[in-house]
């Protein structure tokens, strides 16, 4: 049996997803590369949800996640080791990535590694927070495996915008028929004026 199996599911093609598996993938595995916050619900022994937003590293294949090992989604975890994971801003057009997910919750002292301080070293010193103290207090190491990617991201389809050069002609077309239908009752407005002229014999319609 592929264990890739659950990945690669095709969506159904519609607005506001991904056309197929593939899609998805191209679209949300660079998001976990880059993105700093991803968002874990987890399901409490009672069936409520509960949500939280952590830090993690992307090793390409799983999220790694340190907590503290009496963390609420910990025990959640514990009881049920399935989750999802939200990740992207979604005030940039939905851009967003939802993935079905299983956690592992690794035994010993789950040591934080060094990427992991180097990608959250701003916020750490931001809060006053020592790289030993933090390894001493997140001690519950998780590793969370994806085990299918979502297609939904919530965007419609948006007509193309035209390029500089359209949007000038377009102007420029939709200011010259202007002036040359003011020109006209301009035209009309001094013939009337003016009144029938002497030289011009009525029309067969008009006698």
């Amino acid at each position: 049996m592929n264990a890739t199996a659950p990945l690669l599911a095709a969506p159904t093609a519609r607005p506001g997803y991904d056309p197929d598996a593939a899609a998805t993938a191209r679209r949300v595995r660079p998001m976990l590369f880059k993105e700093r916050v991803v968002w874990l619900s987890t399901v409490r022994p009672d069936g409520s949800p509960h949500l939280v937003p952590t830090w993690f590293l992307w090793d390409g294949d799983a999220l790694l996640v340190w907590s503290k090992p009496d963390a609420v989604k910990i025990r959640n975890l514990r009881a049920n080791p399935r989750l999802m994971v939200a990740v992207g801003d979604a005030q940039e057009d939905f851009n967003v990535g939802l993935i079905e997910a299983r956690a592992e919750l690794l035994d010993g002292p789950g040591a934080v590694p060094a990427a992991f301080l180097a990608k959250y070293a701003a916020e750490l010193t931001a809060s006053g927070i020592e790289p030993a103290t933090f390894r001493a207090t997140y001690t519950q190491a998780v590793r969370i495996v994806p085990t299918r990617f979502l297609a939904w991201h919530g965007r419609a389809e948006r007509p193309a915008r035209p390029s500089g050069a359209a949007r000038t002609a377009g102007l420029t077309g939709r200011v010259a028929t202007g002036v040359a239908a003011w020109l006209d009752r301009a035209s009309r407005r001094l013939r009337d004026l003016a009144g029938p002229s002497p030289l011009t014999s009525p029309s067969p319609a008009a006698a």
